[in-house]
């Protein structure tokens, strides 16, 4: 009884199900209207009849109606940003990059985009949604003229029925309207319809979208169905589960019958005991099927089987078994695409952070993709999913019950939080209020999780939640914190890396900054105190914005760990040494305090420059060293030693001029379903086929075959790419991002250089 009393509460909010559903990923028109001039904004609502005035009025003529003219306009796929191509200006906004777009580029800030749909009379018994993942921000929607509704948030997951107003006789659009004017966070954010996009269909008698959710609880898995009947009469049946393993065999089945009055909408639980699960787990992360049956139709939501745990005298537990979160912080953007990120580049950024002991995600500031947050189920990566904006009216309420809903079916996704760094709430009793209702909020649509939020140093707020989150112990004392509440469990939400531009060694300057070598600060001091749950650092990805100490021309942020395009910079090494098992021995080039950095996991690691020894030095645990440099440089030598035996070495030497260009690439087969994608990594060699980290060469790009180029970028904070298939190297490496055009076959991508021999790589594109 207490179980199913449970998931009556939870239903309140439901949790992604896959329908019967197809990505709307091409098809689509699209042009830039004018946040200023409604005249030069399509003439939208310049009618007699507004499309507020009348639905569908026949005297409208803007793009919403049907027989709007979009010839002119510009075939695009979605995920779609519009912003990312924009021009950037020195007076533009400098958190969100320099692009010109916002209050003082009206004629760039707002976007249309239209799509045709046919419909048979055999679709009349059927009903049709539209799912949209994220619209940055302030849309409206409509279906064949008719107004259907506006999302202000620019991070909610949304859904439109456009059943009742089909047309099934003729032509059918789909039409949105995207303004990003006003800025929702302090960093790039992006513009249009940049994540996935679904249509919907299902019987008059179905799921609501993100109606089926499941409950894990003491060997009891509960699953419940939220059911909407849109039929014009009494409906009744039964709803039956059957959870299916990862082999496609059946474990176990639950049913519950219903009955549902027309229009009404009910939740239906029911209990299925699992003696022995396959539980889900970062190295391990498994994942069932649930198949639920409704009026003939079937629909396969994901099952992810684990028990997460905070506590305040020991850190964080997952299946009973204690994990040390090694999380980063992330923006959704990435070079090239800006927010508009594929589901295969999502699966490369979290592969790339997992390569280097990373096992957990914060999604900053706002709520992560249902994109992202699949893949992070797949791969085992941990996410603290984050609200936007605080606040408790309905607005808030809303957003809030819209993050729960769309994100509480993942197994990855174990801790919510509320804000980040509201300083003008930290510190008085408004804070504590708000703190304290939106986490009982929180706990009332999901009772199986916990709550946090990010305090910038504040000394009320933070004592409102389940968890304490602190951004940097610089301005937080733990210490004093875990004093004074023994009993309140505690994570680093925001540590600082005190990355730089990668590959720079020299003095600071208007387009670049050294690392400054600091990551480790962090980590051993939470490594010291194993009652907190672990740390998030700042950031692992550069994003675009927030360029800080650079100004323009730089455009993006040099926080991170891997750069705008993934490279690792020199910390990385310093993860990789203390975060995974793999042997690990780096030294970085000479900077301009005449020092070698040494990162690894030896015990000792002796160095020479020049043939010249530097010494032998034992290795700190969870530390680097740092040697001083002759004032004469030439081939650098470092051994590393275990146990005192030879384990590993490092050879940093000086490279010969340029030769050649080699083009790798992460898979030689992509598909063409509109999601995957190939990273290919541009190389600039020596003849010995080194790199030459001194190359900046002019890359120019040519693409033969049935595909595209997405975006291109090099890791240069100066970089802006506008679409334009000439990409310097940076440091001598770029990259390049290729998607298939929808159809088979294969591609070749080709790079050139004057004076370097070209490299290619070619890719399989497969259903």
């Amino acid at each position: 009884m207490r179980i199913r009393t449970l998931a009556a509460v939870l239903a309140i909010l439901a949790a992604p199900v896959l329908q019967a559903q197809t990505l709307l990923h091409d098809g689509w028109k699209f042009t830039l209207g004018n946040a200023a001039d409604p005249a030069a904004d399509m003439g939208s609502g310049t009618e007699y009849f507004n499309y507020l005035t009348k639905a569908a009025s026949i005297h409208n003529e803007g793009p919403y109606t049907t027989t709007f003219d979009d010839s002119s306009w510009q075939e695009v796929t979605v995920p779609h940003d519009w912003a990312a191509t924009l021009p950037s200006a020195p007076e533009a906004s400098h958190s969100h990059g320099y692009k010109t777009i916002g209050y003082k580029y009206p004629e760039c800030s707002v976007g249309w985009y239209r799509r045709n749909f046919s419909f048979s009379n055999a679709d009349r018994n059927k009903r049709f949604q539209i799912r949209f993942d994220g619209i940055f921000r302030n849309s409206i929607v409509w279906f064949n003229g008719v107004y259907l509704g506006t999302e202000p948030s620019g991070y909610a997951v949304r859904v439109v029925d456009i059943t009742p107003y089909i047309d099934y006789n003729g032509p059918n659009v789909l039409c949105v309207r995207a303004d990003a004017t006003l800025e929702e966070g302090w960093f790039y954010e992006g513009a249009g319809i940049y994540r996935n996009v679904w249509l919907i269909e299902t019987p008059n008698v179905h799921p609501v979208a993100g109606g089926i959710f499941t409950v894990w609880s003491d060997g009891t898995l509960t699953a419940s169905a939220e059911i909407e009947n849109n039929g014009g009469k009494t409906a009744s049946g039964t709803v039956t589960h059957r959870l299916m393993d990862a082999e496609g065999n059946e474990v176990c089945s639950a049913s519950a019958d219903y009955e549902l009055l027309a229009g009404m909408t009910g939740t239906f639980p029911s209990s299925m005991n699992i003696a022995d699960p396959h539980l889900w787990d970062i190295d391990d992360p498994y994942l069932y099927t649930l198949q639920t049956e409704i009026s003939g139709r079937t629909y396969s939501t994901p099952v992810g089987i684990r028990v997460a745990k905070f506590t305040a005298d020991n850190g964080f537990y997952l299946n009973g078994r204690k994990v040390t979160l090694k999380g980063v912080n992330l923006h959704q953007d990435h070079a090239g695409v800006g927010s508009a990120i594929p589901n295969g580049l999502q699966e490369w950024r979290v592969q790339q952070l997992k390569a280097l002991g990373c096992n957990a995600i914060r999604s900053s500031h706002n709520p992560a993709s249902q994109a992202l947050l699949d893949v992070c189920d797949r791969l085992g990566m941990l996410v603290i999913d984050e609200n936007r904006l605080m606040g408790m009216t309905s607005e808030h309420k809303r957003l809030l019950e819209n993050l729960v809903r769309w994100g509480r079916q993942h197994p990855s996704v174990i801790l919510w939080s509320i804000g980040n760094e509201e300083w003008g709430l930290e510190n008085d009793e408004r804070g504590s209020r708000l703190a304290s209702e939106m986490t009982s909020y929180m706990m009332l649509l999901d009772p199986t999780r916990r709550v946090t939020y990010a305090n910038a140093g504040g000394t009320v707020m933070v004592y409102h939640t389940d968890v304490a989150g602190f951004n940097y112990i610089k301005q937080n004392n733990l210490d004093r914190f875990h004093y004074e509440h023994p009993r309140t469990p505690a994570v680093g939400t925001e540590e600082t890396t005190g990355c730089g531009t990668r590959g720079y060694y020299g003095e600071p300057s208007p387009t670049a900054v050294p690392s400054q070598n600091v990551i480790e600060k962090g980590w051993q001091y939470y490594v010291d105190r194993p009652w907190a749950a672990g740390l998030f650092y700042w950031t692992g990805f550069d994003y675009r914005g927030e360029s800080n100490p650079l100004s323009y021309p730089a455009v993006s942020s040099e926080f991170g760990i891997l750069d705008y395009c993934g490279f690792p910079k020199d910390e990385a090494w310093y993860l990789l040494s203390w975060w995974t098992d793999v042997p690990v021995l780096y030294v970085t080039p000479k900077n301009a305090n005449g020092t070698y950095t040494v990162y690894g996991n030896c015990d000792e690691v002796a160095l020479k420059a020049g043939g010249k020894s530097l010494g032998r030095k034992h290795m700190p645990r969870n530390g680097k060293l740092v040697f001083e440099a002759p004032a004469k440089g030439g081939k650098v030598v470092a051994t590393g030693y275990v146990n005192g035996r030879k384990s590993i070495t490092y050879t940093l030497e000086p490279t010969s001029p340029a030769a050649s260009i080699q083009v790798n690439t992460n898979k030689r087969t992509i598909r063409s379903d509109g999601r995957d994608v190939a990273v290919l990594t541009v190389q600039v060699k020596d003849a010995k086929g080194r790199v030459v980290s001194g190359a900046n060469s002019p890359l120019t790009l040519s693409l033969e075959g049935p595909g595209r180029i997405i975006g291109a970028g090099n890791g240069d904070p100066c970089f802006d790419y506008t679409g334009q298939n000439v990409v310097p190297a940076f440091g001598g490496l770029a990259q390049v991002l290729v998607q298939s055009s929808g159809q088979t076959g294969s591609l070749t991508l080709t790079v050139s250089s004057d004076g370097l021999a070209p490299g290619s790589v070619t890719l399989d594109i497969i259903p």
